[in-house]
């Protein structure tokens, strides 16, 4: 029995339009299984939630959209009937429970056919950590859900069912193995139906849980993933098989970051001679995966939010170079604007680098000086203060200033606002409320400064040449450019000034806010590894009092272990 992975970029909540392109992918993999001696029966597989599109949070808890979803069911089941092949369509979907009792749901799949449609699997683990709040919603399903069809068993499992390898998970969801109640049923293959959103080196991590689970099962695994982005989350797909003799290169690999379907052969051997899938693709480098991945979470956060065109402040600072450079290859030039707002402090530098990259990705830009209107609030506020505007005070409103004109604009030409501050300048609070962290995305929030240098060193290196064609940059050449990676980084709010002046380098920050944010190190634990103990609470000092900024910042894509967004749940009022 043919089966096709079904590779979705479903829009959360749009459970009709969802419904229809899950009748698209069975559509496409009859086409791709057109070959198939006999027709036998088709089994397309497709992500988690694939008719809600994961995570749908709250949205849960609407009446009207459960009983649209049977609605949905039922009509999936009467389309399927009057096609000349048969085939079933494995569908995430949220099964409402016969209990009065809270939690009323269960995270499930069900396996829709020409003749009707019936839950055939319960997620039995439910994560509750960093951005997961399954427990909210969802009630856990009882184990050992094997599927009998046309001759082949097959065990089902849903995401977190599968990660349940301690030395590669560290701790796992509280609950049962359910691999562990699979290894002895005699599968023919074992099915993960999932939405992993991306995390850096995390596809790899995952191979080696297929991998696991396909030696204890004794079977191939089939693991089918949601791409797109959604909200803060972005998920990279890259589904596969994973083979059941120990071999680490999957069977099958799928893209990472696009939508797609694939066909596999079911469990039968691939024919001698026949070219090893992953080997024709093979996947992206670690760089070009965070770069996918960011510009896959702009362009899906503005499409489904309905912004057509994108505006940011380019600075010639590298930042702000980034997030145009992520922005041109998500929307296009065409849609990407961005204002220039110098001071009598901006270098003649930094207007001269940031209209090059400008021209370089083919975005347009105007400039709008703001002197006047520093002077203005400097009069304005001279009554007040006692004074002109002196000090981080006078610094902030230049700030400020920027962004008010940059949210005017925005409004006015109903354009997505890209916030440019990165995941160092958030975690210490190098940055002005409702000035340079105004916009409705952040896009490298979840970037130190040192991976926002990395990141731009492999822009414009060679390597990144194929990704940029495909992404409709330029493939040849500079695009941050060298003048801009090599400058020492400064926000240029007074004469002569370097981040470095307020902040530790980069090179010593961001390990230990790495340190402090994905690992959980208290400021003794670093001190012990070897940091300077007056850097250490001073570093940690800086991180607990930005929380109140960081509160009201706009949400930011997580490609980490930990981001600021939904994961970082920490008080405003702690000590």
């Amino acid at each position: 029995m043919p089966i096709a992975l079904a590779q979705l970029n479903p829009v959360v909540g749009d459970l009709d339009g969802n419904a229809a392109r899950l009748l698209q992918a069975a559509e496409q993999a009859v086409g791709l299984a057109a070959g198939e001696a006999g027709d036998p029966t088709l089994l397309v597989v497709t992500p988690e939630l694939s008719l809600w599109g994961y995570p749908p949070r709250d949205l849960l808890l609407r009446s009207s959209l459960i009983k649209r979803q049977q609605m949905l069911l039922d009509q999936l089941a009467v389309q399927l009937a009057g096609w000349s092949r048969s085939v079933q369509l494995l569908v995430g979907i949220a099964e409402p429970s016969a209990t009065d009792r809270w939690p009323n749901l269960f995270n499930a799949a069900a396996l829709v056919t020409g003749h009707g449609w019936r839950v055939v699997c319960r997620k039995q683990l439910l994560p509750s950590y960093d951005v997961f709040d399954e427990r909210r919603y969802f009630s856990s399903g009882e184990p050992a859900a094997v599927l009998d069809l046309d001759g082949l068993r097959l065990g089902l499992t849903i995401c977190e069912d599968i990660w349940v390898d301690e030395q590669l998970v560290g701790l796992r969801s509280e609950g049962p193995d359910p691999i562990a109640a699979l290894a002895h049923q005699q599968l023919d293959a074992l099915i993960n139906l999932s939405a992993s959103p991306f995390g850096r080196g995390k596809l790899a991590v995952r191979h080696q849980l297929a991998q696991r689970a396909a030696q204890r099962a004794g079977c191939p695994v089939i693991y089918v993933n949601q791409v797109g982005g959604n909200d803060e989350l972005v998920f990279d797909g890259g589904s596969f098989v994973m083979g059941a003799g120990g071999d680490d290169t999957p069977l099958l690999q799928l893209n990472s970051c696009r939508e797609e379907v694939q066909l596999w052969a079911g469990v039968r051997p691939t024919p001698p001679g026949a070219s090893d899938w992953s080997e024709r693709h093979p996947l992206p480098s670690e760089p070009e995966q965070l770069f996918r991945a960011l510009v896959l979470g702009v362009g899906d956060y503005a499409r489904k939010c309905g912004f057509q065109a994108a505006l940011l402040g380019l600075s010639g600072g590298i930042d702000s170079a980034l997030v145009a450079v992520i922005a041109a290859a998500a929307l296009g030039p065409a849609r990407v604007r961005a204002l220039l707002l110098p001071s009598p402090y901006s270098s003649d530098g930094s207007l001269t680098d940031a209209t090059a990259l400008a021209h370089r990705l083919g975005i347009t830009t105007q400039t709008l000086p703001i002197a006047a209107l520093m002077q203005s609030f400097a009069q304005t506020l001279e009554p007040a203060l006692g004074g002109v505007p002196k000090g981080v005070t006078a610094e902030n409103l230049q700030s400020r200033i920027r962004g008010s004109l940059l949210m005017a604009v925005a409004n006015q030409e109903g354009q997505l606002l890209l916030s440019t501050g990165n995941k160092s300048e958030l975690a210490v609070g190098y940055c002005t409320l409702y000035g340079d962290m105004n916009g409705g995305l952040a896009v490298i929030g979840d970037l130190y400064k040192t991976t926002v240098f990395a990141l731009c060193e492999w822009i414009d290196s060679p390597a990144s040449g194929p990704c940029r064609h495909e992404l409709g940059l330029p493939a040849s050449g500079e695009l941050v450019g060298g003048a801009i990676r090599d400058k020492p980084p400064s926000a240029e709010l007074r004469p002569d000034q370097k981040d470095s002046d307020s902040l530790p380098d980069y090179a010593v920050l961001d390990p230990l806010l790495k340190g402090l944010i994905e690992h959980h190190r208290s400021p003794e634990e670093l001190v012990g590894e070897g940091t300077n103990p007056q850097l250490a609470e001073r570093v940690m000092g800086l991180l607990l009092r930005a929380e109140f900024k960081r509160r009201q910042a706009p949400p930011v894509l997580k490609v980490s272990r930990r981001s600021f967004g939904s994961g970082w749940r920490m008080p405003i009022a702690a000590h």
